[in-house]
């Protein structure tokens, strides 16, 4: 059935930014298609599949904490998801404030899945005090 409008997309939406938030793996992967491709950077290869998307987040969960996601605005185009977001974490290591602003695009599946996701970001880091 795929993406059906504004309302299929706020949910999936929400999910992605629960996943990230709480580092759900399983709520993570279950996200996107078993051969997805996942690009943070549209210049470097992406990752491919449920294996890679759940190392990235693994990763994410050992580096940050205080993890805020937030989709500030979206747009639906037949199957594709276009997303204004940003977030905010704390390095630990360090402890420093990282303030991230982006833009993603979702292609989903026939099932809704996402089976290709770009993103482009902007990230301002703040040293912690003291």
């Amino acid at each position: 059935m795929g993406i059906d409008g504004m309302a299929d997309a706020r949910d999936l939406l929400d999910r992605y930014e629960r996943a990230w938030e709480t580092f759900d793996g399983d709520l993570w992967t279950s996200l996107f298609s078993e051969d997805a491709e996942y690009s943070e950077d549209p210049f470097e290869p992406p990752l491919v599949g449920h294996n890679a998307l759940r190392a990235l987040l693994l990763e994410a969960s050992r580096t940050q904490e205080q993890l805020d996601m937030t989709v500030e605005r979206h747009w639906v185009s037949g199957p594709t998801v276009l997303a204004a977001w940003h977030a905010s974490y704390v390095r630990r290591a360090g402890r420093a404030r990282v303030h991230v602003a982006g833009f993603m695009t979702l292609e989903t599946d026939t099932e809704g899945k996402v089976a290709r996701h770009r993103a482009w970001a902007q990230r301002r880091e703040t040293p912690a005090a003291g």
